[in-house]
């Protein structure tokens, strides 16, 4: 490589219905490559942009006033999520930066594809367009216990209210059925695209923090040998 080429940066998603542990998993990566003097790019869909956070306040909070009709929440995540390409992702990708990204297209595929009933061949041509069908190099899915992570979930917003009176608990109000659906959802992603997608779930042995963090540091060092870990 010449003094003056840049290496291509890693783009990493986490993906996985709510309360799987995405964002313990993902603060655990970020230290781990911090200690081997790598600084990653944080950022979560929908947020880390000024649009992308007020994008966040209204489709999150349970208490927004009128509904959301299934295809403007799409459009919105859409908009969150090119201008989190615009803003961040192609620069930090450019600069040859790791960035661990707290959701992608793949929760859309899920929430909107599936839970909402839009397809998933209306996402998926929705990405192309919007988001010039970038793709992450590998996506960390986590599949726990359907129950176990909607009740985790929960458990977190309740505290998240009291503690900072913050309500992100719109998508957690929903019933299970709109849950089962997202959930195979993921579980059809993570069998249609293995060479992306590696899925940690129930009964595999990774069910502990810990033990799922080591089988993600395991993943990830394979994936990144570009990278002096």
């Amino acid at each position: 490589m010449s003094e003056t080429s840049q290496q291509r940066g890693c783009f990493i998603t986490f993906e996985g219905p709510d309360g799987s542990g995405k964002t313990t998993q993902i603060l655990r990566v970020a230290d781990w490559l911090r200690s081997r003097n790598v600084e990653p790019v944080l950022l979560r869909m929908p947020g880390s942009t000024p649009l992308g956070e007020s994008v966040r306040a209204l489709l999150l909070d349970s208490r927004t006033a009128n509904p959301v009709a299934p295809l403007a929440e799409l459009a919105l995540m859409f908009a969150d999520r090119a201008q989190s390409i615009h803003d961040i992702i192609l620069p930090a990708l450019n600069a040859g930066k790791i960035i661990l990204c707290d959701r992608y297209t793949d929760s859309s595929e899920a929430y909107q594809g599936a839970g909402r009933g839009l397809g998933s061949e209306r996402i998926l041509a929705v990405h192309n367009a919007v988001c010039n069908n970038l793709q992450p190099d590998v996506t960390i899915l986590l599949l726990p216990d359907l129950e176990q992570s909607l009740q985790r979930a929960r458990r977190r917003n309740q505290r998240q209210t009291q503690n900072t009176g913050k309500d992100e608990s719109r998508f957690e109000a929903e019933g299970e059925d709109f849950y089962r659906r997202i959930h195979a959802a993921y579980a059809a992603i993570a069998k249609r695209e293995p060479q992306r997608v590696v899925m940690i779930g129930p009964g595999t042995g990774n069910d502990g923090i810990e033990a799922i963090a080591q089988r993600i540091r395991e993943i990830l060092t394979e994936r990144l040998r570009a990278y002096p870990l």
